[in-house]
């Protein structure tokens, strides 16, 4: 019986020793692959979100717009001093009251579209 115990025990350690070398080196390697493509999903996926919340916010700008209507043309009569009738200041109070709301989708518009330009350089590379 000892020489089954030895055999068992030699042929062990041999197969212990090789085994984790060989382990250690292809992990290295795996991880440092995984690493990069991992940045760049990261990457991916903050550009394209950065996309959806353009989008949202052009929608959103679009709305407001229809919204606060076609004013300008009442306010420069407004300014310009001439009377509005009934009808017309009605529609220039709403269009007034929507407008700070306009103005400040129009900044959130501005700040979306500058942090979606880095999805131009993937478009124009996928998309040639």
């Amino acid at each position: 019986m000892a020489p089954r115990d030895a055999t068992k025990t030699a042929a062990t350690s041999e197969a212990v020793d090789p085994a984790p070398a060989n382990e250690t080196t292809p992990a290295k390697t795996d991880d440092s692959n995984n690493a990069a493509p991992a940045a760049d999903t990261a990457n991916l996926d903050t550009i394209f979100s950065a996309l959806k919340t353009l989008m949202t916010t052009v929608d959103k700008l679009q709305k407001s717009r229809q919204e606060v209507g076609d004013i300008k043309s009442l306010i420069v009569r407004m300014l310009d001093g001439e009377l509005l009738s009934g009808e017309e200041l009605e529609q220039l109070k709403k269009g007034v009251s929507g407008l700070s709301k306009l103005v400040k989708i129009y900044s959130d518009y501005q700040t979306a579209l500058e942090k979606a330009q880095p999805a131009r350089e993937i478009l124009d590379t996928v998309l040639k």
